[in-house]
């Protein structure tokens, strides 16, 4: 039974969005390990900005600097 586990940020990813990313997934599998769809799960785990950082800033003070960087160009 494979498990995979999909970590993004939540920040207007659509359901449809998921939908497709978990559907190719399940066909990655299925194509190239030969894996049963009927047996795979996916989980997306949306993360809020605030929760997630990385170059000791959260994601949402990196992105607030590069919007502000873009609308001065």
């Amino acid at each position: 039974m494979p498990f995979v586990n999909v970590r993004i940020t939540r920040d207007g990813v659509t359901r449809e969005q998921k939908a497709t990313v978990i559907a190719e997934i399940t066909d990655t599998l299925q194509r190239v390990l030969g894996k049963k769809p009927e047996l795979t799960h996916v989980v997306i785990d949306e993360i809020d900005t605030d929760n997630w950082g990385y170059a000791g800033e959260t994601t949402t003070v990196v992105r607030a600097r590069e919007r502000a960087n873009r609308s001065a160009d």
